[in-house]
């Protein structure tokens, strides 16, 4: 099997995690316990280390959190593997191909697990975050990280945009022990990051 890391387990849900590619991006496998159907979060990069770690997971589809280039590396390749790709339209002319659009507050289900979709625009127009319902998990891809958002100065960010994203779709509505696994680096809570809201806003990045 694919080596990959499982990083949280429970409520019938499991999270692997690899990271892969020169950035250092986070490639998480969300896995129904009960049906052992599974999703994975973000085709970023070594297109063949993917596919190998999408059989040994059944993996059947993937969403994509933003269609930066060092997140989509691996579309093509997952989808000539017979997986569907998800992706806001936001971002269709970033991501080399997908299969269907993602809309706000779209439930999709991985075998028994309930994912809902958060668009939350700011690091590209198309940005989007993932929680699994029933559980303590948010994939924030690159809209928040520990220390605040993700970067607004490429084309099509908007500072803010993303800070109203962050405040409105994740701080207003998710409690303190939520898990924040961003699309690169360690994993933070939202209780962690809430309070430091002010200091992004005046700092301005």
């Amino acid at each position: 099997m694919e080596e990959s890391t499982v990083i949280w387990s429970g409520a019938g849900l499991d999270v692997h995690r690899v990271v892969v590619g020169p950035l250092a991006n986070n490639v998480y496998v969300l896995t129904c316990r009960r049906t052992s159907q599974a999703a994975l979060i973000d085709a970023a990069d070594e297109s063949d280390r993917l596919v190998r770690l999408a059989d040994a997971l059944g993996v059947v589809e993937v969403f994509e959190t933003h269609g930066h280039h060092d997140h989509v590396g691996a579309i093509p390749r997952l989808r000539a593997s017979g997986r569907i790709v998800w992706g806001h339209p936001g971002d269709d002319g970033l991501f080399p191909t997908i299969d269907r659009h993602l809309a706000h507050d779209q439930v999709l289900e991985v075998g028994e697990l309930r994912v809902r979709v958060i668009h939350t625009p700011g690091h590209t127009p198309g940005s989007t975050c993932f929680a699994v319902e029933g559980s303590p998990v948010l994939f924030s891809g690159d809209t928040l990280f520990p220390g605040g958002p993700g970067a607004t100065s490429f084309e099509g960010g908007d500072f803010p945009t993303i800070i109203a994203s962050i405040d409105e779709r994740l701080f207003q509505r998710f409690a303190d022990d939520v898990l924040v696994l961003p699309g690169h680096g360690a994993p933070t809570t939202i209780g962690a990051e809430r309070a430091h809201l002010g200091e992004w806003i005046a700092r301005g990045w």
